[in-house]
């Protein structure tokens, strides 16, 4: 069964970084692509940023020059680096895995980050 693991949330003053790891497990396959996202109260989920295994990244324009997402040396493993945080970045983010084109996202828990002003 596959299983995503989140963690680095946390309480982060405005300005400050945090870093967010994924973890994989549960699977042999290869990941396609892995993905952040994030739901503040009230608001609907979006896509924060996305990597293939190749390496190709994604990102949504509110994170664009602040957030880093990159694989990390273990495989099916990523890492998203905050900088720069707002309290607008406040919400839970979540991991997603895709094995393969048109399959459906695997999710994480969800790890809350909190920005402090």
């Amino acid at each position: 069964q596959v299983q995503l693991v989140e963690s680095g949330g946390g309480l982060v003053q405005a300005g400050g970084s945090q870093r967010l790891s994924c973890e994989v497990s549960g699977t042999g396959l290869r990941f396609r692509t892995m993905a952040w996202y994030r739901q503040a109260p009230g608001n609907q989920r979006e896509l924060v940023a996305s990597i293939t295994h190749s390496g190709s990244t994604n990102y949504a324009d509110f994170v664009k020059g602040r957030f880093t997402i990159s694989r990390a040396n273990a495989e099916n493993t990523v890492i998203l680096q905050m900088n720069s945080v707002d309290v607008k970045d406040t919400a839970t983010y979540y991991c997603t895995v895709q094995f393969r084109t048109g399959a459906s996202l695997h999710w994480g828990q969800g790890t809350q980050v909190t920005v402090s002003s």
